[in-house]
């Protein structure tokens, strides 16, 4: 399959933009997750997808540099002003969405090798079975957090047509799927 019918699948699916990189191009530091455990979300320590659950960086790190090539792809919504957070909340469920059509899309296409990370805590479930103390409801549809596994979304984005930042009132999620060059055959 073509990187040009991967980037459809992602529009297809709901994505605002998307773009096939190489692994090259995909900017990792550690440092992300010193801001995770800062808990600038607030999902540090209540989502599986987050961490600490989601294992060490530096082997999630490992992890994201043993796939060849990544589909990074975003949401960009429309805010009502800069203090939107319903806005937010809303285009979070719409990105979740996407995440989990492209899931059903890209899995018999990559096969079940493929990884798919996303913005934030997983935000498939209204509260995770992290906070109930109940096992995760969707371990096959779960997805890790970007920065959380050590990704520079900003850096990463920097180098694409996709950009980090796209004017005000405004929201910009960003997933990626990482893939093997032999699971693109």
């Amino acid at each position: 399959m073509s990187d040009e019918q991967l980037v459809q699948i992602a529009l297809d699916c709901g994505a605002t933009k998307a773009v096939v990189i190489g692994q090259e191009s995909i900017v990792l530091s550690a440092q992300f997750r010193a801001m995770c455990e800062a808990n600038s979300c607030g999902e540090y320590g209540r989502c599986y997808t987050c961490p600490p659950d989601v294992g060490p960086v530096d082997e999630l790190m490992a992890r994201i540099r043993s796939y060849s090539r990544g589909l990074l792809y975003q949401l960009i919504s429309p805010l009502e002003d800069s203090f939107d957070i319903e806005g937010m909340a809303a285009a979070k469920k719409d990105f979740v969405r996407v995440g989990q059509r492209l899931i059903d899309a890209l899995g018999p296409v990559l096969g079940g090798d493929a990884w798919h990370l996303s913005a934030g805590g997983c935000g498939l479930c209204e509260t995770c079975g992290k906070i109930t103390n109940e096992p995760c409801r969707h371990p096959d549809r779960a997805l890790a957090s970007l920065e959380g596994c050590g990704m520079d979304v900003y850096n990463t984005s920097r180098k694409t047509p996709l950009k980090y930042i796209n004017g005000a009132n405004t929201v910009t999620y960003f997933g990626m799927v990482l893939f093997r060059e032999a699971d693109n055959g």
